[in-house]
């Protein structure tokens, strides 16, 4: 590169890259470098799709552009740098002139200033934080069961307007040992044990238990695609991640009702690569859609990580756990919130031929 071309490269204030005829990547821009936080030396040369998790067909883009010389958008797609957060991005791909089979990729991010970068699984910092809020669990959990106990005996000799405030303390000292239950579930969360499981049977059990439950005032819509294949994870907790999605779209109607739509489609065109080499295609979807008011825009894009809440007095935990246990299924999640829409999104795999069935 001139040194024009080589300042310019370098002050382009989105991701780009350059892309040579095998898909493999041939540089990349300093933005790049800091949204997939590597360097462009260790990149080079590197199969784009081993860097990058992408929500469309882009191989089939790369060669329509070496095909027709032509520049190609793609509007409101989800990317991820492998162990980043999912961002929603519109792509342009255009061809290089002169240069025959490359193409150049330049993504421009929603709220590039504030989720360029962000650790897709639980950041070093947040591990900090959950680890510290473990030990504090353990040893608040047993002088707090003291409190509670002489609180009950106390009430035992009072009249009725002074039981009032120890039923008081009693309620709210089983809300924090609720809290920190919380806090040691998900440090304390097992791999999970992967079977061959329909994941129509636990969206199904998922509905069955919160319309009798948290969501017995909403209703539920299920539009599934009955040819899905099973899916290979550990029932128990995927059930649960359908579960806290549940409760999350009935909070967000405050007790007024609403409708949550649970809808399953399969769609080959999401891969994901991590960087041991481990991961593949993702193609069974599952959508958990609430017609809630949405998530406020200053959170949405740190609502995966621990102790982050839209809530009053949420706890921040409920949704770190999921995306914990996806990202542990090696699976993805990702979530589009307007007012009005708000839409969780599941990606996992399909279950290998030789994998046993729950």
């Amino acid at each position: 590169m001139s040194a024009l071309t080589e300042a310019i490269w370098a002050s382009m204030p989105v991701p780009a890259f350059l892309i040579d005829p095998d898909d493999r990547i041939a540089d990349i821009n300093p933005p790049a470098e800091q949204f997939l936080n590597a360097s462009a030396k260790a990149i080079r040369t590197q199969p784009v799709f081993d860097k990058l998790a992408i929500d469309a067909p882009l191989e089939d883009a790369f060669q329509r552009v070496r095909n027709d010389h032509s520049v190609l958008f793609i509007n409101k797609v989800d990317v991820s740098g492998g162990q980043s957060a999912p961002v929603q991005c519109n792509i342009q791909i255009a061809p290089l002139i002169g240069i025959p089979g490359h193409v150049m990729m330049m993504m421009e991010p929603r709220q590039i200033a504030d989720r360029l970068g962000r650790a897709y699984s639980v950041t070093s910092a947040a591990k900090s934080a959950i680890g510290m809020a473990e030990m504090l669990a353990h040893e608040i959990k047993n002088p707090l069961a003291g409190i509670t106990g002489a609180a009950q005996l106390l009430s035992m000799n009072l009249q009725q307007e002074d039981q009032e405030l120890t039923d008081l303390i009693v309620a709210e000292g089983r809300r924090i040992v609720a809290l920190l239950d919380q806090v040691e579930q998900f440090g304390n969360l097992r791999p999970p044990e992967r079977k061959a499981v329909n994941v129509h049977d636990l969206l199904d059990r998922a509905r069955k238990s919160a319309t009798v439950g948290f969501a017995a005032n909403m209703k539920i819509i299920e539009e599934f695609d009955p040819s899905l294949p099973p899916t290979f994870v550990d029932a128990d907790q995927i059930l649960q991640v359908f579960l806290n999605l549940l409760k999350n779209a009935s909070e967000a109607a405050a007790g007024q009702g609403g409708t949550i739509r649970l809808r399953t489609f399969y769609d080959m065109s999401l891969r994901l690569r991590r960087k041991d080499g481990s991961g593949g295609a993702l193609p069974l979807q599952v959508e958990i859609i609430d017609d809630g008011p949405g998530l406020p825009p200053d959170i949405e894009g740190d609502i995966f990580e621990p102790f982050v809440s839209g809530r009053e007095n949420g706890t921040g935990l409920g949704l770190a756990l999921v995306s914990k246990i996806i990202s542990d299924h090696g699976g993805w999640i990702s979530v589009d919130s307007v007012p009005g829409r708000t839409v969780f999104r599941i990606s996992l795999p399909v279950a290998p031929k030789e994998a046993p069935k729950e």
